[in-house]
C-alpha cells in the first residue's frame, strides 16, 4: 500500500487489487509458450491498481499501440526470447510507461505506486519508458542483454 501526502496532512492510499494479484499469479506460472502482456492502470476512484488488458500472442509493438498517449500504465510482459545460440527463454519484464508532460499528481501517484506493485507481483526486471516509440523488440533485447 502506498500513501500519497495530500494537502492538509491527509493521505491517499493506492493498493493492488486482489483480482490483479490472482490473475497475475496464474499469468506468471502459466506454461503458455507465447508473448503475453498484462497492462495495468490505477483506478482513480478506488485508488487501486487494476487490470486493463490481458493480451495474448502480442509483440512489444502491439503493446505500444494499446497504450494511451497521455496516461501512465504498468506493463508486465512475458517475452519469448530466442537467444543467439538457439536457447529459448521466457523472461518476465515489468515496464513502467509514463509519458512526458502529464499531470504532476498523476505522475507522482503512478511513480510512487510502482514499487508497491513490483513488490506485490514479485517482478525483478524493471524498465521505464516515456514514449511508445521506445517500445521495440530491439529495445527489449538490448535491456535483456544485461541479464544473460
Amino acid at each position: 500500500m502506498f500513501m500519497l501526502p495530500q494537502e492538509g496532512g491527509q493521505t491517499t492510499t493506492c493498493t493492488v487489487s486482489d483480482d490483479v494479484k490472482t490473475k497475475f499469479k496464474a499469468f506468471k506460472t502459466g506454461k503458455n509458450q507465447a508473448n503475453n502482456a498484462f497492462i495495468m492502470k490505477i483506478n482513480p476512484n478506488a485508488l487501486e491498481v487494476v487490470l486493463e488488458h490481458h493480451l495474448e500472442n502480442v509483440s512489444i509493438l502491439d503493446i505500444a499501440e494499446e497504450l494511451p498517449e497521455s496516461a501512465p500504465r504498468y506493463i508486465a510482459y512475458s517475452y519469448k526470447w530466442v537467444h543467439d545460440d538457439g536457447r529459448v527463454s521466457f523472461p518476465l519484464v515489468f515496464i513502467f510507461y509514463c509519458p512526458k508532460g502529464i499531470n504532476t499528481k498523476l505522475n507522482i501517484l503512478y511513480a510512487s505506486t510502482k514499487p508497491v506493485l513490483t513488490e506485490a507481483l514479485q517482478v525483478q526486471k524493471l524498465f521505464s519508458v516515456a514514449t511508445t516509440e521506445e517500445l521495440t523488440e530491439e529495445w527489449l533485447k538490448d535491456k535483456l542483454a544485461f541479464f544473460k
